[in-house]
């Protein structure tokens, strides 16, 4: 008899791993998957942007880590050319923060990469039909494959990709020649500007289980996630964000039923 109640008790605790583990909650968008929204870009919404020389963004240009790698943000993108995968990302991002602090507008001329300097202006080119758009990179990702950059709906569209969903492309960081007189002035930033927060969301010290765990937070929230150790335990962790975004995702965490999620200051 207590052979028998000790064999369900384990059973129904795998069972809860198992769910936890496959299971997704509605996550902090409009919907669990991305789609194409109901209307096309208007005239005025595919005219491509004029590169300009801009000041760094306050945030999203330091190293993070992301699934056990460090990724270094690049101090100059000038001549940085590569070719890879682009996927887009649309009606489920659009309203929501960029890495950089903007509102991610999927009928904007924008775009998501892993290294390149917030802002970045870059001609992305469909090698398959050798159309072109300029773009404006103000986001982190894709970190999915072998993908190296996630387009705005509406710059996915005018690459004539929507239909493949992904395309293999040239990417080429402009730099516009402009003299000192020209550069955007910036404010000095305060000082809670310049802290960002980790976002911890589980811990533990099955680590095979914490890594799938962050794989599948990286995939709903479309932020980095990765397993550290702590203690010579482990903990899965978001971003690092700033402090807006950390509150954003951090609330819709506890909606989606992530109660214990907490901030972590990032070390600086």
């Amino acid at each position: 008899m207590q052979n028998s109640f000790a064999f369900l008790l384990v059973a129904a605790s795998l069972s809860l791993l198992a769910q936890g583990c496959s299971s997704e909650p509605a996550s902090r968008y409009s919907q669990k998957y991305d789609s194409v929204p109901e209307r096309l870009p208007s005239a005025a919404e595919l005219a491509e942007p004029e590169p300009r020389i801009e000041p760094p963004s306050r945030q999203g240009n330091r190293p993070y880590e992301l699934f056990g790698q460090t990724w270094q943000v690049m101090t100059d993108a000038r001549g940085h050319v590569e070719e890879g995968t682009a996927s887009w990302y649309g009606e489920k991002f659009h309203g929501h923060l960029t890495s950089n602090g903007e509102i991610y507008d999927m009928y904007a001329m924008s775009a998501a990469h892993k290294t390149l300097p917030l802002p970045t202006y870059v001609r992305v080119t469909n090698l398959a039909n050798e159309q072109s758009v300029v773009v404006r990179v103000n986001d982190r990702g894709p970190f999915h494959g072998d993908r190296i950059i996630d387009l705005s709906y509406v710059a996915a569209y005018k690459l004539g990709m929507l239909a493949t969903g992904t395309a293999r492309v040239r990417v080429e960081a402009l730099h516009p020649e402009q003299d000192n007189a020209q550069l955007a002035v910036t404010t000095p930033l305060r000082p809670e500007e310049l802290v960002q927060f980790y976002i911890q969301v589980h811990s533990g010290s099955n680590q095979q289980w914490l890594e799938e765990a962050a794989q599948q937070l990286a995939r709903i929230y479309h932020v980095a996630a990765t397993t550290q150790a702590n203690n010579g335990l482990y903990r899965v962790v978001l971003g690092p964000f700033a402090g807006a975004q950390a509150d954003e995702i951090l609330e819709q965490l506890r909606q989606d039923g992530y109660p214990d999620a907490f901030r972590v200051k990032a070390p600086e």
